[in-house]
């Protein structure tokens, strides 16, 4: 009997414990509770690739703000928390820990940088925490699949791979060469140049450069790549890197070289650049240039969302994938339901199939498939705006 009363009184102790928490709005889900879902991200905001990662976190913000004002998503808002880790793993490694096991964030948006977001698996994958559109293209972001990662466009390695061969035969190069960061990001983009060029006849991979995060003269690089018979050269670099290479071959004359970026340096700065310093440089990536989709009306409004509340004169590529990724994002929850669990917001996202008149691409998953842009397309920098050269689907 004695046995008896004290299990019903511990069941009743538990029911109650259950009662207030959710009384307290407090969820056996992390970062989930019934006014509020958590999202984290881990960006870059102080760092080379800063011109990403700040515009991005901000669109993306100012699209929850509409979305929260709105009444949210199931009648919770969405708290959107930025860690800044300047492209330096250490501080990656801090921020994540802190989002994941100190925030308890329920998914994270647009974590930028390769090797930070492949780290950040190991933890993310263990609190069962789903990681959305981040802010690389490496075919880790993807591949092994995994319930929990959802990438957003076609791989760096896949971009190289459509971008040389298309642009060695316009240009009728034969030597392809890279310049990179010997990161995960960085021998992404050199493989898919190496590969290109080994399986397509009359391409030859010649020679390559390696540089730090910092370095700021490549001078003695062009020359190498110069005197190396170099045609084509990839780059992996930051922003400000890539412009420097750029207006740094144009005054050693090396006008016959075309240089190629991956998405990481499909930038609306790269074109805005004064003096014509990137005319002329390529890129391949996931999704189309904003300027040149300006008769859309969905992009007007964006347009006009973005710069009156940023205060910024127009919205950069970071901006466009940012205010893109929050819109998947949103979709995706209020497919999954008012039960909300990274088992329903997987089928949310799965469902996702739809025209994404920002980024000027097509957002499909599917329960085989988490790469939501398909189509590779190569853009070129003429009279200081990019412009789309032709799409290649993959």
């Amino acid at each position: 009997m004695k046995l008896v009363k004290t299990l019903t009184l511990a069941a009743m102790a538990t029911g109650l414990m259950a009662t207030t928490a959710l009384a307290d709005g407090h969820s056996k889900v992390q970062g989930v509770t019934d006014t509020e879902i958590l999202i984290g991200s881990n960006n870059d905001l102080s760092g080379p690739f800063a011109a990403f990662g700040a515009p991005a976190t901000q669109a993306a913000q100012i699209y929850f703000d509409e979305i929260n004002a709105a009444g949210g998503v199931h009648g919770r808002k969405i708290r959107f928390i930025v860690e800044d880790h300047g492209y330096q793993m250490p501080k990656a490694i801090a921020g994540m820990n802190k989002l994941v096991n100190g925030d308890k964030v329920f998914a994270m948006l647009l974590s930028l940088g390769t090797p930070m977001n492949i780290a950040g698996f190991k933890l993310q994958d263990t609190k069962n925490v789903p990681n959305i559109s981040p802010l690389s293209a490496a075919r880790q972001m993807n591949e092994p699949f995994s319930p929990l990662h959802y990438a957003g466009t076609a791989s760096y390695y896949e971009q190289m791979k459509v971008a040389v061969p298309y642009l060695a035969k316009e240009k009728g190069a034969s030597k392809i060469c890279s310049m990179y960061l010997p990161t995960d990001f960085g021998k992404e983009i050199q493989q898919g140049a190496v590969d290109a060029a080994k399986e397509n006849d009359g391409l030859e991979f010649v020679t390559e450069t390696t540089h730090k995060p910092d370095d700021a003269d490549f001078v003695g690089s062009l020359q190498k790549l110069k005197g190396e018979g170099c045609q084509l050269i990839t780059m992996a670099l930051g922003v400000r890197q890539a412009i420097t290479v750029s207006g740094t071959a144009k005054k050693l004359g090396m006008n016959d070289i075309t240089l190629l970026n991956s998405s990481a340096g499909f930038h609306t700065v790269m074109a805005k650049v004064p003096g014509g310093v990137t005319e002329g440089m390529y890129a391949a990536a996931g999704w189309a240039d904003l300027l040149s989709r300006m008769d859309n009306p969905e992009v007007q409004k964006f347009f006009k969302a973005y710069t009156e509340k940023s205060g910024e004169k127009l919205p950069g590529t970071g901006a466009v994938l940012g205010y893109s990724a929050a819109i998947s994002l949103v979709k995706a929850l209020e497919a999954a339901g008012k039960d909300l669990t990274p088992e329903s917001l997987q089928k949310g996202m799965e469902s996702l199939d739809y025209e994404d008149a920002i980024s000027g691409n097509r957002v499909d998953y599917s329960a085989t498939d988490h790469q939501g842009a398909d189509e590779i397309i190569i853009s070129v920098i003429k009279d200081g705006n990019w412009q789309e050269i032709t799409r290649v689907a993959k």
